[in-house]
């Protein structure tokens, strides 16, 4: 197990490199100057050309690249050109935000699409079977800005349950565990979990299915196993990949929740990515982008760790 671990590691190192190398890219190949956001109209060339030497923007692109590496291995991932605040202390205070909802959403997800998906496969071929899984297409394919919209419109709008914007009462942006907080958590991490419970409820339909085909749930039957007994082993069979995909969903909710984080004003990664991409400024998308990468690369060994624990067949392959 330790040496399994420590290859996983060995392996993350080199992705690791190569994330912040793309970021790093695709952030410059972009068009557009990252100071139109400070100068103004009338701006001389003198004081164009200060502040591209204050940014670095001056220096060759590898030297860029190196010196915003080195920098960010030692915790320091530059300041923001519209806000002149730290982009480490921006990024992590909407990462808190962003971890929150996306942790909400794929439990609601995977609590609701485990169970449809379980209750689809064990009655593979019923009308169950036909309800779950159109329930589950339907998940999949609904564009979650829009059901986002209609949310705030329904529950907000129309029937004035619940908050339509923000994370807190009063504009507030800083989190407290209480039950006005609470309600504003509601529409999105609801938006924010349709994708993942299609995904997760198809994917459990089908690992159940596949597994109660199998000789050995036929053997453990013959041998007048308990409905509970088969289902304790159907579970732990089917645990491995079902926790690979949850923990896929949870990465791709820290990165893809910028649509969804917009409608509802939510001021996480995602609303924070929107506002860097529209004010072109430079080093706050990229401390954005790798901090959420970091994030997807570790998640993925966390959850190759846990499957492993789960499943010892996976370190001995």
């Amino acid at each position: 197990m330790l040496t399994y671990l420590l290859r996983r590691v060995v392996y993350t190192l080199p992705i690791l490199l190569g994330v912040a190398l793309v970021c790093f890219a695709l952030v410059h190949i972009s068009p557009g100057d990252p100071l139109v956001s400070i100068l103004p109209p009338d701006a001389s060339q003198e004081l164009q050309d200060q502040l591209r030497t204050l940014y670095g923007f001056d220096r060759p692109y590898p030297a860029q690249f190196a010196s915003w590496l080195w920098r960010a291995v030692q915790g320091d991932l530059g300041t923001s050109i519209a806000t002149s605040r730290p982009v480490l202390a921006e990024v992590f205070k909407a990462v808190g935000n962003t971890l929150m909802l996306a942790t909400v959403a794929t439990l609601i997800g995977f609590i609701l699409g485990g169970l449809f998906g379980f209750v689809a496969g064990y009655f593979r071929d019923s009308w169950v079977d036909k309800l779950a899984s159109f329930l589950s297409v339907v998940g999949v394919s609904v564009p979650h800005y829009w059901l986002g919209m209609v949310m705030v419109i329904v529950f907000s709008s129309i029937l004035g349950w619940l908050p339509a914007t923000g994370v807190g009462p009063g504009g507030s942006d800083e989190w407290a565990f209480d039950w006005a907080h609470l309600r504003h958590m509601i529409l999105p991490a609801i938006t924010m979990s349709v994708i993942p419970m299609g995904i997760i409820a198809r994917t459990v339909r089908a690992l159940v299915a596949e597994t109660l085909a199998q000789e050995f749930v036929v053997g453990l039957k013959a041998k007048g196993l308990t409905d509970y007994g088969v289902f304790c082993h159907v579970v732990k069979n089917c645990a491995p990949t079902a926790l690979a995909v949850m923990g896929l969903q949870l990465g791709y909710l820290l990165g893809g929740s910028i649509l969804i984080e917009t409608v509802f004003s939510w001021p996480g990664t995602g609303f924070l990515l929107n506002a860097a991409i529209f004010q072109r400024d430079l080093p706050l998308l990229q401390g954005t982008i790798l901090v959420l990468a970091l994030f997807f690369v570790l998640l993925n060994l966390v959850v190759d760790v846990v499957q492993t624990t789960l499943d010892p067949r996976i370190a001995r392959s």
